[in-house]
């Protein structure tokens, strides 16, 4: 994953786009690319998976440059929120079911 975010860093560089990428301007696009990727399943299930895949990797770059930003590993945080998340749906009370954590 370092590997991948030093290009994207570079590819941000060569063409001096980090001064549009502050912490909101990102947030932002992360949403607006989530709204590209949900229109791929708008109308009926005859999704297009390359557009789906392209749609997908905006939202992951994007997640990506915004975890530079905030000088935080991607891996770290997401296995952190992943422990959390274990606790509130334990497995005996979650599997199997969409119920929300605080009605299970």
């Amino acid at each position: 994953m370092k590997d991948l975010m030093i290009e994207i860093e570079k590819f941000n560089k060569e063409r001096d786009w980090d001064q549009f990428h502050s912490e909101e301007n990102l947030a932002k696009s992360i949403s607006i690319e989530a709204g590209e990727l949900l229109e791929c399943f708008q109308w009926n299930n005859n999704y297009e998976k390359e557009e789906v895949c392209e749609e997908l990797a905006d939202v992951f770059t994007y997640c990506l440059q915004l975890a530079m930003k905030l000088k935080v590993d991607p891996e770290e945080i997401i296995r952190k929120k992943l422990e959390k998340t274990k606790r509130k749906y334990p497995i005996e009370k979650a599997k199997g079911v969409s119920t929300k954590y605080n009605k299970l």
